[in-house]
């Protein structure tokens, strides 16, 4: 049997984290991902407002101390002064992966002509790979949907545990040579 692996959800927002609006991106990732994944797994998360050392410190401590190999944030990636959820992200990471940037915008795209204001990125900070999620439940499915099928190889390679998905959800790409026989 797998060992549970853990996944940070870091929400950022200043209204939800002053608690005058109720965090929805983060619960909408939790049922996304509860959906998705056959692996087990527990989500470990944190509602942050919308500063760059606070999230800095979340993704920080997730990847860390947590020892979680995806952190997912949702919120902040817009082009309003306060969005600076993609510098936080970028500032705690040992690499980029553009794609995820690219590939989350060009999902968007097919929805919104706003997508082309997003900066979500995606990284890799240690054993964790970090991306960057936009903050309406709606559009964090369409994103997800969109991305995840590269999520579980890319945390392979990374050094992470083998994570593993509900085909009828998201079927997981890998390389032949990197699937292992089903326990």
């Amino acid at each position: 049997m797998s060992e549970e692996v853990r996944i940070g959800i870091v929400t950022v927002s200043d209204r939800a984290s002053r608690g005058a609006y109720e965090d929805k991106g983060g619960p909408a990732i939790v049922e996304w991902l509860t959906q998705a994944l056959a692996t087990p797994w527990r989500a470990v998360t944190r509602l942050v407002p919308d500063e760059q050392p606070e999230i800095e410190r979340a993704l920080r401590e997730l990847c860390d101390v947590e020892g979680c190999c995806l952190v997912v944030t949702t919120g902040g990636t817009g082009p309003a002064p306060r969005d600076v959820t993609p510098e936080a992200t970028l500032a705690v990471a040992d690499r980029v992966l553009d794609g995820f940037g690219e590939q989350m915008r060009a999902v968007s795209l097919k929805f919104v002509p706003t997508a082309i204001l997003s900066r979500q990125v995606g990284v890799v900070r240690g054993k964790s790979l970090a991306i960057n999620l936009p903050g309406q439940p709606k559009a964090i499915k369409e994103t997800l949907d969109g991305v995840f099928a590269a999520v579980p190889y890319c945390i392979d390679l990374i050094g992470g545990p083998y994570i593993e998905t509900h085909e009828e959800v998201i079927k997981a790409f890998r390389p032949k040579s990197a699937v292992r026989p089903k326990a």
